[in-house]
């Protein structure tokens, strides 16, 4: 069945659109939204498993130049 995540973002001031762009580039990500709110983007994860998602963002969303933090949520029985 797979695993999938939101991945709420917070991004530097002026970075949000260059990272959106990024975002949607990785392999993984089904989709990335600018939002409103104390986050800016929101990006969300379709994996094999909760490793897959945490090591996609642990190794290749977090290093982006302009991501400040992000809090990952699981879906639960999608």
């Amino acid at each position: 069945m797979g695993a999938r995540a939101y991945v709420l973002i917070e991004a530097e001031a002026g970075h949000a659109a260059a990272l959106l762009v990024q975002i949607r580039q990785l392999a993984g990500v089904s989709r990335a939204d600018a939002v409103t709110g104390p986050y800016d983007l929101i990006a969300v994860i379709d994996a094999a498993d909760e490793r897959a998602i945490g090591a996609l963002v642990m190794h290749h969303l977090h290093p982006l130049p302009g991501v400040i933090r992000t809090i990952t949520c699981l879906a639960i029985g999608h």
